[in-house]
Order: structure tokens, then C-alpha cells, then sequence
């Protein structure tokens, strides 16, 4: 079922990309639209996490399909994507959350770092997805509900 995979990278890449807008903007000084593309940014990221939450839980994760000699590598690759994703979220509610307190002295200096994370984030993100579906033909995908209840 590559549909979902698919929809959850063009969120990804769609709050990447608005991400970008975001930060053009308030170079610009347009506190409005950066305000509009970076809560739009936020909504993406979100939407790409709940797919990926609901697949994982009801269909599973696709294991790597391609050849075994390239398993290890794809694994630290993946690792560090997980680390870097997972580092990404926490920055972007923390940016989020200072930018609404209107603490603004410490979201501009955390909001460039959190943008060049999420960019990383995107960047490795879309680089798993094309590892998994597109180079190479995905491996065994099972559910976690089912590897939890042994069916």
C-alpha cells in the first residue's frame, strides 16, 4: 500500500516547503504571512504524522527490501533520520510555542535551528521513502497491533 507512504512524504515535503516561505518572509519583515506559512508548515508536519502514526499502528512499517549487503547502511541512515525527525518535532513545538507566548527575543534565535532541522528532516525523510519505494521493492510489512497480539 504505497498510497499512504506517499501522501505522508508530500506532507512532509509541503511543511518543508512552507517552512522555506516562512522564513523568506520574515527576511521580508511580513510578520503576517510568516505567521500564515509557518502554522500552515506546523498542519503539515502534523498531517504527515498522524498517516504515519495510523499506518504504523494499523498496517505496519516496511522493512528494507533492497540488497543485504546494503541493510546496514540503510539502518544507521534510518537511525539518524529517526534521531533528526524526532529532534525536529521537538524543536518545531517548542518554536511554535514561543512564537503564541510572544517570546519572540528566544524564537528568533531557536526558529532558524529548528528551520535547518526540519530541512534535514525533509531532506533524509524523502531519501527513506525513495530507499523504500522506489530504488528498491519494500520488504515485510507488519502491523503493530499484530506483532503486540501474535496474529
Amino acid at each position: 500500500m504505497h498510497l499512504l507512504p506517499t501522501i505522508s512524504t508530500f506532507f512532509i515535503i509541503l511543511s518543508a516547503i512552507l517552512v522555506a516561505i516562512g522564513w523568506r518572509q520574515i527576511i521580508k519583515n511580513n510578520f503576517k504571512a510568516h505567521r500564515k506559512a509557518m502554522i500552515s508548515a506546523a498542519y503539515s508536519a502534523l498531517a504527515f504524522f498522524i498517516i504515519y502514526i495510523s499506518r504504523t499502528i494499523f498496517i505496519g512499517n516496511t522493512s528494507f527490501g533492497g540488497p543485504e549487503n546494503l541493510k546496514i547502511y540503510y539502518t544507521i541512515f534510518l537511525i539518524f533520520h529517526i534521531f533528526l525527525s524526532t529532534t525536529g518535532a521537538i524543536f518545531g513545538v517548542i518554536t511554535l510555542t514561543l512564537a503564541f507566548k510572544q517570546n519572540i527575543k528566544k524564537h528568533r534565535k531557536i526558529g532558524p535551528v529548528t528551520s535547518i532541522i526540519w530541512f534535514g528532516t525533509a531532506i533524509t525523510g524523502v531519501a527513506v521513502y525513495i530507499l523504500l519505494y522506489v530504488l528498491y521493492d519494500g520488504g515485510e510489512t507488519t502491523s503493530l497491533i499484530k506483532a503486540i497480539l501474535g496474529t
